[in-house]
């Protein structure tokens, strides 16, 4: 089993974060989900008219003696999270209204860069049984880097596709964890702050790649961890709790991996900035030469400026395309090809030899 420092990858550690995250050496993680104490600050129960109980986060560790505490507490991990990450890795940190400002705040005086603040709506979130304050729908993630040089890992074009190929936007609306993915212990929750499986999959799939370490520091009931394991990623994780460890590992027995081709980030696939003067000077293609289309039904002579000339229409590769095609637009590159020992080669094809040979 690899390690990350002394601490074995793919697993869930017992322990406290600060000293567990001491033990892993710097600059060595890809990417980091934290969903740390919301120091919710509740007093008592909470009720619902009818006076039951509502079934909300009282547990002991979201309890600090003051707000300084917490600050130093949130000072203590954010500082070992940016000793660890990667220059090309990034942050995650989810909050409420409680917490995230604080947090954020940490963040900055500690030098992280924000991308972004992504904000969960919550689709179904719980009502506001007092009906004292608006219904609070959201939970706000914070995106980060190590530093504003950080060259990071975003897949653009592939939460664009997810997005039915619009951008993908900050505010996402997804469901609190019900049904069969709330997981419960003798007919009770596991956790009370479960997040939603489909939120970390976006998180982990937009901000790292396959063979990846994804460190979270709060593991609760293992959903980053289970992502990770799902999207072909390594982990690593922290809990206090040894009941929670066991809920998460026994959720984790339960995933399957999805295969290594369904993984690739085919949309993410760019051709080359290579200019069509570029293969004239370097003897891919010559002046004078004629290109064609695939049907030989149009051709075209390349001019001494790298323009092609058809039936007395002179423009780009993509002008005079489009000019034969009736169309406002064309790809040049997709559409011409050149006769070469007897063959027709797309001229695409010999960009992407020019790249192999002089973009290393």
């Amino acid at each position: 089993m690899s390690k990350l420092g002394s601490l074995a990858i793919n697993t869930i550690h017992q322990g406290d974060c600060i000293a567990l995250l001491k033990k892993i050496p710097d600059n060595s993680v890809d990417l980091i989900f934290a969903d740390p104490p919301y120091n919710l600050q509740l007093n008592g129960e909470l009720t619902r008219p009818n006076q039951t109980k509502v079934d909300a986060v009282n547990d002991a560790w979201d309890k600090f003696e003051s707000m300084a505490i917490y600050d130093q507490f949130t000072n203590d991990w954010l500082k070992e999270c940016k000793r660890i990450l990667k220059t090309t890795g990034s942050i995650w940190v989810i909050g409420t209204y409680h917490n995230i400002f604080r947090v954020g705040a940490k963040l900055q005086d500690l030098g992280f860069w924000m991308l972004n603040d992504v904000v969960w709506i919550k689709s179904n979130p719980m009502p506001n049984f007092k009906g004292t304050r608006f219904n609070n729908a959201h939970e706000t993630m914070l995106w980060a880097t190590k530093s504003e040089k950080s060259k990071y890992t975003f897949h653009y074009h592939s939460m664009k596709t997810m997005n039915e190929d619009l951008q993908m936007r900050s505010d996402w609306l997804i469901p609190i964890c019900q049904g069969d993915e709330r997981i419960k212990v003798n007919g009770q929750k596991a956790h009370s702050t479960q997040k939603p499986e489909e939120l970390l999959y976006r998180v982990i799939l937009s901000t790292s790649n396959v063979g990846d370490i994804v460190l979270d520091p709060f593991s609760g009931s293992g959903t980053t961890a289970a992502v990770a394991k799902k999207l072909g990623r390594n982990f690593i994780a922290f809990e206090r709790e040894q009941f929670y460890i066991d809920v998460a590992n026994n959720r984790l027995k339960e995933i399957v991996p999805i295969k290594d081709d369904l993984l690739e980030y085919k949309v993410e696939v760019k051709k080359p900035k290579v200019p069509f003067v570029n293969l004239i000077d370097k003897g891919f293609i010559n002046v004078g030469d004629f290109v064609f289309s695939k049907d030989k039904k149009y051709k075209a002579q390349i001019q001494a400026d790298s323009s092609l000339e058809s039936n007395g229409f002179v423009g780009s590769i993509h002008k005079v395309s489009a000019q034969l095609l009736g169309k406002e637009s064309n790809n040049g590159w997709t559409y011409w090809y050149v006769k070469q020992k007897g063959k027709l080669i797309l001229i695409d094809d010999l960009r992407e030899d020019f790249a192999k040979q002089y973009l290393k």
